[in-house]
């Protein structure tokens, strides 16, 4: 999904094959002493010499072990005249990346800003698969992207900003655009190594002139080759971000290629592969997801979203709201607004628990509908749904993020 809310950022590259020294703090023992509370850790540092290439996929195996990266010091480099430095990038035991400065707790668990415009990371494009079957409207790519070699690092929810090639019509640079990253921060390829977006193609007729009008940047990634080289910058975001919290509910609504941060979440849930490689998050609570659509051939990863359904029958729900197929109570035309109306007694309710967050993300269009639906709900119940909504906002449970 294409996100133009959120600003972008970065950290110099660094290239070459150097090794560097890893400190480590809090190792768990072994498999067994993870079963005993509290779970055994190693005392004292354990050192961990690893080539620069690797960096990033033995931080989250560090991560998934349960320990602390103290420092990081470069081998063999002349410039550092050995001197152990504090680690740039860390791991939590949650898994999530965190900068070892200053800086307040609550700041430290999330990457931001890694590569900015000045300075992005180059990377290679693995993959750009069509998501629209046929007699679908428009085109959508789920674009895989290799971010190997570098520092570049991630978690759901997140966006990643991409530099199109060229210049405008004043001759500069093109300035970057934001997407919703579609993949865990383990990436499609559970490597740590890949970071995968959902673009559709803009296309729209210019009013004055009636000639068809194609957007600079989706344009661009839905038409890259494999091999590309292509420029990504950030990651961006704090607005969309799951809660820690294994016994969560998380209410979805989308629209289009705003299914793209929910996508990571739902692999991050249910996948077996994620469940494997994140084993201090094992989700048990309900997830909702009500996307809508034009038509059937336009629902993405359908039957990857259909497959997960199947096999968690009671933790993930999936309905859908095809509007050109669909129609409401009405008899016009199922929007996602027309659904939530349908279901707003079942949401409302949902939301009474102090642990269901509720995410939107796609069109800006559909946020006043399911507005007006809530709202109606919320006065059965004796409530007022903006002073709710605001409620749960300042408790960290509503995540809107749309365009």
């Amino acid at each position: 999904m294409y996100n133009p809310n959120v600003s972008g950022g970065n950290a110099t590259s660094v290239s070459g094959s150097r090794l560097y020294k890893y400190e480590v703090k809090g190792l768990r023992q072994g498999a067994e002493t993870d079963k005993l509370s509290p779970v055994i850790r190693k005392s004292g540092s354990v050192f961990i010499t690893v080539p620069y290439n690797r960096m990033n996929q033995e931080m989250q195996r560090i991560a998934r072990m349960g320990g602390e990266i103290v420092s990081i010091t470069p081998i063999n480099d002349d410039n550092t005249n050995g001197q152990s430095a504090p680690a740039e990038t860390a791991l939590q035991n949650n898994g999530k990346s965190m900068t070892q400065a200053k800086a307040k707790p609550e700041k430290q668990k999330i990457p931001v800003n890694l590569y900015k415009p000045k300075a992005p990371f180059i990377g290679k494009v693995i993959s750009n698969e069509p998501l629209v079957d046929e007699g679908g409207s428009g085109i959508v790519q789920h674009i895989k992207i290799d971010l190997s070699g570098g520092n570049y690092h991630y978690i759901e929810g997140q966006s990643a900003g991409i530099i199109p090639e060229g210049t405008d019509e004043k001759g500069k640079a093109h300035k970057i655009r934001l997407y919703s990253i579609a993949s865990t921060r383990h990436g499609d390829d559970m490597d740590d190594n890949t970071v995968s977006l959902c673009v559709r193609e803009l296309e729209y007729q210019h009013p004055e002139t009636g000639e068809t009008v194609y957007g600079v940047c989706s344009s661009y990634l839905c038409h890259l080759e494999p091999g590309s080289d292509i420029k990504v910058t950030g990651p961006v975001g704090k607005e969309m971000l799951l809660p820690d919290d294994e016994d969560a509910n998380i209410i979805m609504l989308a629209t289009g290629t705003g299914v793209a941060p929910f996508r990571a979440y739902l692999w991050r849930m249910f996948k077996d592969e994620e469940r494997k490689a994140n084993p201090e998050y094992t989700f048990k609570g309900k997830a909702w997801l009500i996307f809508g659509v034009p038509y059937t051939a336009n629902i993405l990863y359908k039957e990857e979203l259909e497959a997960l359904q199947q096999e968690y029958p009671e933790n993930f729900e999936l309905t859908y709201a095809i509007s050109r197929e669909q129609k409401n109570a009405e008899g016009g035309k199922m929007y996602i607004q027309s659904r939530v109306a349908e279901q707003a007694a079942r949401i409302w309710e949902m939301m009474q628990d102090p642990k269901t967050h509720t995410y939107m993300c796609g069109l800006q269009g559909m946020e006043d509908g399911i507005d007006a639906a809530l709202s109606a709900e919320a006065e059965k119940n004796g409530a007022n749904w903006e002073d709710f909504r605001k409620q749960m906002k300042k408790e960290g449970r509503w995540h809107v993020e749309t365009y």
